[in-house]
C-alpha cells in the first residue's frame, strides 16, 4: 500500500476525522402525528366518561345580575390595577340581557317524527331572577279559586272541599250512554306552540275531542282558556326525558332521570303553574323517564295528591305509569293508536278505521294525534259519521272513568 506525504506526517495514534452521521428519529412525522391524535382522543374519551353532567347537555342561560344603577364595568370602567392577571382594560363585548317582556324563540325537533316546534320563552317580568324566566299567567276565567294554591312559580291545582280538578274540569258527556256502547276518545297534543294550529284544533274539531297543551308558548293559558270556552277539556303535557336526550330535547325544565326527586318536583311545579283548568297530566315525549320507576313514581303520587288524572300516550312500551296510577287509585288512561304517525290522508284514515275496530272489540279506544292540518281535516270528517256507525265520541276523562269501572 502506498502512503502519501500527508499520511506520513500525521501524528501517530490518530485517525482521519470521520464523517458525521445524520441523526435519525426512530419514527416518522406521520407516526408522531398519529400518536398525538391518539392521546387527544384518549383524553377526550376519559373526560366524557368521568365528567358526569346531571343536566345531560340541557340548554342553560347565564344571566349577569347587577344592582340597580350599577355601571357596566366591562364598557364604562377600567379594572383596578393589580386586579386579576391583567391590568389592561377589558374590551370584550358584554352579552345583552333580555329586557322585561322580551321573548326568545327556540326550535325543537322531535327525533321520532321530525316535527319542528317553535317555542317562545319569556315575555314576563324578569325582575326576580330566582323565579322562572317568564311570569306565570293570571288565573283563567271559569277556574274555581278553591282548587288552586300558591307555589313559588304561581298557582297550581289542589284538592279542596272534596273537589278534585279531574272531576271539576272534565268535559260534559252522556256517561250513562257511554257505559252502554263502544266509545272512542281522541287527544290532540302539542298545542300552545303556534297559535294558528292551536286555534284550528279548538275551532274545527268537535268539543268532545280532548286537547293537550305543552307548557311553552308566549301565553299558553290564553289559548287553553279559549279551548275551555269551546267546551273542550284540556290536559297538560309534561316534558319528560326521551331515550335520545339531549339530541332530542323536549324543551326547558324537562323532567330528567338524572335529577333528584326534589329537583324534578320543582320542575313539575313550574309546568303546573303555566295554566289552569286542566283535568290531568300527560307525558310530552319521555320514553326513558316514564319507564324509570324511581323517577316516575313521585310524579304520579304528586298528580294523584292534587286530584289530577294521568294519561300515558302509549309511546313507551315499558311505561310503569299504569301500575303506578293503579297503586294511587287515580284516573288513568293509555293511548291505543297514534293516528298520524304517517301524516297522509290515506294512512290517517287507515288508523282511524283501526281505532274504530278496537273500540268495537274492547268497548274503549283512545287515539292520539298532532294538530297538523291534514290530521284535523281527516279527524273532523271521520267524527261526523261516527255516531251513525254505533260508536260514541267522548272526552278522554269519560273514557278513563269507563276504563276504571270496567
Amino acid at each position: 500500500m502506498t502512503e502519501t506525504a500527508d499520511d506520513l506526517s500525521a501524528p501517530l495514534g490518530q485517525d482521519k476525522p470521520r464523517r458525521k452521521r445524520r441523526l435519525r428519529l426512530p419514527f416518522t412525522a406521520m407516526q408522531l402525528l398519529a400518536v398525538l391524535l391518539g392521546l387527544f382522543l384518549l383524553t377526550f374519551a376519559g373526560f366524557a366518561i368521568f365528567n358526569k353532567d346531571p343536566l345531560g347537555g340541557e340548554p342553560m342561560t347565564r344571566l349577569a345580575i347587577r344592582a340597580p344603577g350599577a355601571t357596566d364595568k366591562a364598557t364604562d370602567e377600567k379594572p383596578a390595577a393589580g386586579h386579576g392577571q391583567d391590568s389592561k382594560p377589558d374590551t370584550r363585548e358584554v352579552p345583552k340581557q333580555a329586557a322585561p317582556g322580551e321573548q326568545k324563540t327556540i326550535t325543537m325537533i322531535d327525533g321520532s317524527t321530525g316535527a319542528r316546534h317553535d317555542v317562545v320563552i319569556g315575555g314576563g317580568d324578569t325582575t326576580d331572577k330566582s323565579e322562572a324566566a317568564s311570569a306565570p299567567p293570571s288565573v283563567m276565567a271559569g277556574i274555581n279559586p278553591k282548587l288552586l294554591e300558591k307555589s313559588r312559580y304561581g298557582m297550581i291545582p289542589v284538592v279542596a272541599d272534596g273537589l278534585k280538578p279531574f272531576n271539576v274540569y272534565a268535559a260534559d258527556a252522556d256517561r250513562a250512554k257511554a257505559a252502554k256502547m263502544p266509545v272512542v276518545a281522541i287527544v290532540i297534543g302539542g298545542l300552545g306552540i303556534g297559535a294558528a294550529k292551536t286555534t284550528d284544533a279548538i275551532m274545527k274539531l268537535p268539543a268532545a275531542v280532548t286537547l293537550a297543551f305543552t307548557p311553552y308558548g308566549a301565553d299558553p293559558g290564553k289559548l287553553a282558556e279559549r279551548a275551555r270556552a269551546q267546551h273542550h277539556e284540556i290536559f297538560l303535557q309534561i316534558p319528560m326525558e326521551p331515550y335520545d336526550f339531549p339530541d332530542n330535547d323536549p324543551g326547558p325544565q324537562t323532567l330528567l332521570t338524572s335529577l333528584s326527586a326534589d329537583q324534578n318536583m320543582d320542575r313539575l311545579h313550574w309546568h303546573l303553574s303555566r295554566m289552569q283548568g286542566y283535568a290531568g297530566l300527560t307525558n310530552f315525549m319521555g320514553a326513558r323517564f316514564i319507564a324509570t320507576e324511581p323517577a316516575m313514581q313521585p310524579i304520579i303520587r304528586e298528580a294523584a295528591k292534587r286530584g289530577l288524572g294521568f294519561f300515558d300516550d302509549g309511546s313507551s312500551p315499558r311505561s310503569i305509569a299504569p301500575q303506578a296510577a293503579a297503586n294511587q287509585a287515580m284516573p288513568f288512561g293509555k293511548g291505543d293508536i297514534a293516528i298520524d304517525v304517517v301524516p297522509t290522508p290515506t294512512e290517517i284514515d287507515r288508523a282511524l278505521n283501526k281505532l274504530e275496530s278496537t273500540a268495537r272489540e274492547r268497548g274503549i279506544a283512545v287515539g292520539t294525534a298532532s294538530a297538523l292540518p291534514v290530521s284535523i281535516e281527516r279527524i273532523g270528517a271521520w267524527t261526523k259519521t261516527l255516531g251513525d256507525r254505533g260508536i260514541l265520541l267522548v272526552p278522554l276523562t269519560t273514557a278513563m272513568l269507563k276504563s276504571k269501572s270496567s
